[in-house]
């Protein structure tokens, strides 16, 4: 069974030999990436998959072939709970305060990119359409226990080895979508590195050994935040505010001689008097909740206004379909774990609700060890907030907020960097970052990055010459195949196959997928 517990993840590999236009520096076949449609897939399949270089639009999942492509991007993260905001990413949350607070602020066009303009999906948008799968549900259906059976007999009979011959028995009913099971929380991958808080620094008090003196109008502060904090405490579904209170608190707590962080300035406290009214709320989206349904209209209006003024799109271009596959569909399975988020693992849409309108929506995914950022769209008419950049940073402190339950969950994982694409550089501003070795997929500080891509812009970021990537295929024979509504090893798939060869395709998948997925997943075979 798949990782987590609930049904496996389903695939079918396309390859990606074509080459297709690209939206950073609109060559017509230079971006070149590898594809495959997935039917479901489980959120810890996907975890290890954008760590080996892989991302999602909608339901198809792609890697650039980072040697061969335009515009080589490679996957960033950020380490959420060593984040420090930078100057720029004070004024934009600063400037969003005084708007709710007194309403002025000056109107001026923004110049920081969204954290995920179009320009990075436009390309795959194409070889998404073209690569849709045409398989339809009852293919995709494991068959059930007496029938796999059957096939296991057979082969025993044949003389097959014991290990080859195991037919792995599949529930007919297990491959269908949201599994709401509890699901252990699976082991941190050994490339990971465990972010660890940084000791704070003494404040430069009389009497280190004794507590700071507090001032009362911290104190009222404090209790005034305690008090909004208790009123806005929701559900998981359609709350942000549902992280360890304590927490939100003590990083909302003013701190001598330290320099303020997210919190400090998203969970401050308004006046009685404020202007507006800022809600964040998240809302499952695949499969679709009662509120994500209940908003979709209004969500779907403000990408197509956004599309038109932001993209230069024409009126009749972004369609309810194409928006429901570009940003509503997931492959990912709704999954819950006793020490995961309330909300649980998957796919969601964190709207954005000025006084009762959305006037933004992120597009997120949270995995195993990450909040993942697949897309950001808002209401034109509210650049002038700079919506990109402070969407990111509330990524960021949401990311803070589940680790205090999941403390795995510690990364904040903002797509692709791509260096050669100047306007696509502003990612790395959010310090600390790493970049994903293309050839060994191990994490490295961005700092070490950019020398490296400043001199090539595909670039092998693991500096120690016999490394390899740990993951790579070594069993080919391993490699989980559904073929026939039947689960299988490849090698005995390989034995029952009738025509020509596809050997050279299912290696290239799994040495794409690494080992660990390509014996989780299942590869679909006609």
């Amino acid at each position: 069974m798949a990782a987590g517990g609930g049904s496996p993840s389903i695939v079918e590999f396309f390859g990606g030999e074509d080459g297709y236009r690209c939206g950073y520096c609109r060559s017509d076949t230079g971006n070149i990436s590898h594809g495959m449609w997935a039917h479901s897939m489980t959120v810890q399949d996907y975890q290890d998959l954008i760590d080996r270089g892989w991302r999602r639009s909608g339901k198809y999942v792609y890697k650039p072939i980072m040697n061969q492509t335009c515009c080589p991007q490679y996957t960033i993260r950020c380490r959420a709970l060593h984040f420090q905001a930078s100057k720029s990413h004070k004024k934009v949350l600063k400037k969003m305060l005084k708007f709710i607070s007194k309403g002025d602020v000056s109107k001026v066009a923004s110049e920081e990119e969204p954290m995920d303009s179009h320009i990075e999906d436009v390309a795959t948008c194409d070889f998404l359409y073209k690569s849709e799968s045409q398989v339809s549900q009852s293919d995709l259906t494991p068959l059930a226990v007496d029938q796999a059976e059957r096939v296991e007999n057979e082969d025993k009979d044949s003389g097959e080895t014991k290990e080859e011959g195991n037919v792995q028995k599949v529930e007919s009913d297990s491959v269908q979508i949201c599994a709401d099971k509890d699901t252990p929380v699976p082991a941190e991958p050994s490339h990971s590195a465990k972010a660890v808080h940084a000791p704070p620094k003494p404040g430069k008090g009389a009497d280190l050994s004794k507590p700071p003196c507090r001032k009362a109008k911290d104190i009222r502060k404090e209790r005034k935040l305690q008090k909004l904090l208790q009123n806005q405490m929701g559900t998981a579904e359609g709350s942000q505010l549902q992280g360890d209170q304590a927490f939100l608190l003590q990083n909302s707590k003013s701190k001598t001689n330290q320099p303020k962080n997210i919190e400090d300035f998203v969970f401050v406290p308004l006046p009685d008097d404020a202007r507006h009214k800022l809600e964040v709320r998240v809302v499952r989206s695949s499969p679709p909740s009662s509120q994500f349904k209940a908003t979709f209209q209004e969500s779907y209006q403000v990408y197509k206004r956004y599309q038109m003024v932001i993209h230069k799109d024409p009126p009749d271009k972004p369609t309810i379909n194409q928006f429901t596959r570009f940003l509503c569909d997931s492959p990912l399975e709704a999954e819950h774990a006793p020490n995961g988020p309330e909300c649980g693992y998957g796919s969601f849409h964190q709207q954005y609700w000025l006084d009762g309108k959305i006037i933004a929506v992120g597009v997120i995914d949270i995995l195993p060890y990450c909040v993942s950022s697949v897309y950001l769209y808002y209401d034109p008419d509210f650049s002038f907030l700079s919506l990109g950049v402070y969407s990111a940073l509330r990524e960021i402190a949401f990311t803070r907020q589940l680790c205090v339950k999941a403390p795995d969950l510690c990364f904040y994982y903002m797509g692709f960097y791509i260096h050669s694409c100047p306007k696509m550089r502003y990612k790395g501003q959010y310090r600390p970052s790493d970049l994903l070795c293309p050839e060994t997929y191990v994490w490295t500080p961005i700092e070490q990055c950019l020398p490296l891509l400043e001199h090539s812009k595909y670039s092998r970021f693991n500096q120690d010459g016999k490394a390899v990537d740990e993951g790579r295929l070594k069993e080919l024979g391993r490699v989980r195949v559904l073929h026939k509504r039947t689960v299988m090893p490849y090698s005995v798939y390989k034995k029952r196959r009738k025509g020509p060869s596809d050997e050279a395709s299912v290696q290239q998948y799994a040495s794409l997928v690494g080992q660990t997925c390509s014996e989780r997943m299942l590869l679909f075979r006609s």
